[in-house]
């Protein structure tokens, strides 16, 4: 199976302006005269991390990551005025304008996967090549799933869940998640902190195949969790600011465009009906359900999403 390639530094950091209110940090790391791929981070919220910049072969590949409005090191943090998916996918499309990009492969997982679609969709001229992990298109049944009482996932991460349920009185539990949207838009800093930690530890310590109910999670640490609670929580309850199956309908736009859809079979934060459907809307791409669960690091994912950068790399090479 392949592995992770060993990790780098990014040789150029920058700060880009996309308007009067954001500033998104970005870096780019690899081959300067490598193939671009643009990496797209989940939550939303959640920001780029080390590990995501070994997908790719840094010999062959330009490698270009950025923290989304809000996340990271971008800023204002948390900030959720003018913060939504076509405000991301314009960033996007400004980034590689500031790069002087042509066309680049497109890479994204879990939230970066409904960005990537979004985003190619948009802007099919654009797209080299996609690669997605952990497809989540939006809808409502998906937003349900995970975070309502009359969801799924509660019934198999219950441990997890009973923590996440009882941040909220009875009488709000029939909407889990404006409940916790009205504490984490509270004045008190204190009220935002503890929703935005019940929250984060509900879905951060929710992604492996192999679980430890005890495990903190990914966005405990206090400046990820009210990045990625407040801005999940803005997001879902405007229903990520898509038509329905907005994104299933528009695969018409991007079939010509080579893909990579994996997905973990017991990935229990975003059901592999996602990405069957999306299999199903676009017959040509490549479609793996793999033994993982959510996470990018699950093994079989990584030996996937390795082999496929690789395949776009010996293509375009």
């Amino acid at each position: 199976m392949r592995e992770l390639y060993p990790e780098i530094e990014p040789y150029r950091t920058h700060r880009l302006a996309v308007d009067e209110l954001h500033e998104l940090h970005i870096e780019e790391c690899g081959n300067p005269d490598g193939l671009p791929v643009i990496f797209l981070h989940g939550g939303p919220g959640a920001g780029v991390s080390p590990y995501h910049r070994r997908f790719f072969d840094p010999k062959r590949y330009r490698i270009v990551l950025f923290d989304q409005r809000g996340s990271g090191r971008s800023t204002p943090h948390a900030e959720l005025r003018d913060n939504t998916t076509w405000h991301l996918v314009a960033d996007i499309e400004a980034i590689r304008k500031h790069f002087g990009i042509e066309r680049w492969v497109v890479f994204g997982g879990s939230w970066g996967s409904t960005l990537a679609l979004a985003y190619a969709q948009s802007h099919p001229e654009r797209a080299l090549g996609l690669v997605l992990r952990g497809i989540f298109l939006g809808s409502t049944g998906e937003l349900r799933w995970f975070n309502e009482l009359d969801g799924g996932a509660r019934w198999i991460f219950p441990e997890r869940w009973t923590r996440y349920l009882e941040h909220i009185p009875p009488q709000e539990r029939d909407d889990m998640t404006e409940a916790y949207w009205r504490r984490l838009d509270s004045d008190d800093e204190a009220v935002r902190l503890a929703a935005a930690q019940a929250w984060s530890y509900w879905e951060g310590g929710s992604t492996t195949l192999v679980h430890d109910p005890d495990e903190i999670g990914n966005f405990e640490e206090p400046h990820a969790a009210i990045s990625v609670a407040r801005a999940e929580a803005h997001y879902f309850r405007n229903r990520v600011f898509l038509e329905p199956d907005q994104l299933l309908h528009g695969v018409e736009r991007i079939r010509h465009i080579p893909a990579t859809i994996v997905h973990g079979r017991y990935d229990i934060i975003c059901p592999v009906k996602s990405a069957y459907d999306l299999a199903c809307a676009w017959p040509e791409a490549d479609f793996r359900v793999v033994l993982a669960g959510h996470s990018a690091a699950d093994p079989a994912i990584v030996d996937v999403l390795v082999s496929a950068t690789d395949a776009l790399a010996d293509r375009y090479g």
